[in-house]
């Protein structure tokens, strides 16, 4: 398998939560499409929705991409409180852990504080400001 990459639906924001993911991670966007760029006879684009998101790609790493679009009005909005699932980075120290921790978690709900723990590793769980939940861990054992 080559990779595994998460995908996230937003209220409108994609582009300024991804703005602000690149200010944490580095990095370029490799791709942003907007709906006004597949606007055509078969598929028409209200003006309010044409500058949203259609899909917006960050590469994290090497092998992982981070991708996002914004959920056209006619389809409801996204329960930005819901459960969903959690997105998990591995760090590859401490120091970056942290860095990637105190960057995304601003503005944000921390679930659980970063530290040491009890399974061996450095970890930290929180919601950032945009309802994202993150998982950050640095395992000093792994050798991947």
């Amino acid at each position: 398998m080559r990779a595994i990459n998460t995908w996230i639906n937003f209220n409108g924001n994609a582009e300024e939560a991804f703005t602000f993911y690149k200010s944490v991670f580095g990095g370029d966007f490799t791709k942003i499409v907007r709906f006004k760029d597949l606007e055509s006879d078969d598929f028409p684009v209200p003006e309010n929705e044409a500058n949203k998101i259609m899909t917006i790609a960050l590469p994290l790493g090497k092998n992982n991409v981070l991708m996002a679009n914004d959920v056209p009005e006619f389809m409801g909005r996204v329960n930005e409180n819901e459960n969903r699932s959690k997105i998990v980075v591995a760090a590859e120290s401490r120091e970056e852990a942290d860095k990637i921790f105190n960057g995304l978690s601003a503005g944000g709900s921390v679930e659980g504080p970063i530290g040491d723990s009890p399974w061996g590793t450095y970890a930290g769980m929180f919601r950032d400001k945009y309802g994202i939940e993150w998982i950050v861990e640095f395992d000093p054992n792994y050798n991947g």
